[in-house]
């Protein structure tokens, strides 16, 4: 077994051990002391011997070469894509643990991703249904074929749901990932035939939900534009803080406003909720270093896009003075940052002008890839329009003569 192997058996120890002591929770309150002492003792466990132990892996590791801009953005859409499917879809491990799950399969299970991620897919399902599922999982991790069998949730047993589960390869991983799609009212062997559902297909009805946030789209888009016109060749700061006022309110609750000028980076322009509390983080966002914050710098070194829906490293966009995720009091459940470049003479990408990010709150739904779309569009248009050279001043006076 190598170090690495070794290292990564013992972190899973901690991972199981962590799990445990959440669960004690529900002992009675005069034994919490106890799993104090034993969670403090975990803790001293991490910071003396599995991080000097990472660091000494990772110090050992050959350089990596960083992934280039396509690649990146590849990798951010295919993350978006998983995040929007239709279906109900959970990547599992061999043992059932969730590593990630899509909306539809939260709105499905009645469960946070944040929540399921790192405990059994299995403990969501009915009791008799728990131990076929994971030989299943586990005939599928070790290369024998892709499964389905009929589950049922623990909430819902009376409904059926089909589990269909196929085995992939993430990359710079050891061992496959099982996909899994949950899908309700099914069984096997349930699939109607091809020319029952050909025949039996009724024209599809205009989406009005569809059809309306397009015209939010195109309005939010014309509004961007009429902006952006209004603004006097050369103010760069004033097209910034014209696109980020545009913005806030109707299609974001957080907007944020970062000048690039060569490689340094500039906070311009910060726009939040009205309440008290939103007043004092926008405060401190607007203190900020750019470059302290992940997703700005790679915006603006790189000029690539991203989206993310929950996003996963909650320090994305850096920690307030007292040591929080911005992400975590802004309380982000979706958020797009967006290089302002367009393209310059010759077909290539001009340097970045500004980067903005955007931040949706609470219960409003989240970006969508139409959005991000629409937002790339309005991006080259403020970087052009922050590219615009100040108009020279005329001489004023008369001649003589």
């Amino acid at each position: 077994m190598t170090q690495t192997d070794d290292f990564g058996a013992e972190l899973a120890d901690f991972v199981r051990r962590v799990g445990e002591l959440r669960a004690g929770r529900a002992l009675p309150p005069d034994e919490h002391l106890a799993l104090l002492d034993a969670a403090l003792f975990e803790l001293r466990h991490v910071a003396d011997t599995l991080w000097p132990r990472y660091e000494q892996l990772k110090a050992a590791a050959p350089n990596a070469p960083s992934p280039d801009r396509q690649e990146r953005q590849e990798r951010q859409e295919l993350k978006a894509l998983f995040q929007r499917l239709p279906l109900p879809v959970a990547l599992v491990d061999r043992d059932t643990v969730v590593r990630r799950m899509n909306f539809a399969a939260t709105g499905l299970t009645g469960v946070r991703a944040g929540y399921a991620t790192g405990r059994p897919l299995t403990a969501l399902l009915s009791p008799g249904d728990r131990a076929a599922f994971r030989s299943q999982a586990a005939a599928v991790a070790r290369g024998e074929g892709d499964r389905s069998l009929t589950v049922h949730l623990q909430q819902r047993p009376h409904e059926r749901l089909l589990a269909t589960m196929s085995a992939l390869r993430p990359p710079d991983e050891p061992h496959p990932v099982v996909l899994t799609v949950l899908q309700p009212g099914l069984s096997i062997g349930a699939y109607p035939a091809p020319g029952a559902v050909a025949a039996g297909r009724r024209p599809t009805l205009p989406d009005l939900s569809e059809t309306t946030r397009h015209a939010e789209l195109m309005d939010l888009v014309d509004a961007m534009t009429t902006q952006l016109l209004s603004v006097a060749p050369g103010d760069r700061e004033g097209v910034l803080a014209g696109a980020a006022r545009t913005l806030h309110g109707r299609f974001a609750d957080w907007v944020v406003a970062d000048a690039v000028a060569g490689r340094r980076l500039k906070r311009a322009l910060v726009l939040g909720p009205g309440d008290p509390g939103a007043q004092a983080l926008a405060q401190a966002v607007a203190g900020q270093d750019p470059a302290s914050c992940p997703l700005v710098r790679e915006a603006a070194r790189g000029g690539c896009a991203s989206l993310q829906v929950q996003p996963e490293d909650t320090d994305g966009f850096g920690r307030d003075p007292a040591g929080d995720p911005v992400l975590v009091r802004a309380d982000v459940t979706s958020l797009l940052c967006v290089p302002l470049t367009a393209p310059a003479d010759g077909g290539s990408t001009g340097p970045v002008q500004g980067v903005l990010t955007l931040f949706r709150t609470g219960a409003r739904r989240a970006f969508s890839m139409a959005e991000g779309q629409a937002m790339d569009l309005v991006s080259r248009h403020a970087a052009l329009a922050m590219r615009r050279p100040a108009e020279p001043r005329r001489a004023g006076g008369y001649s003589s003569g």
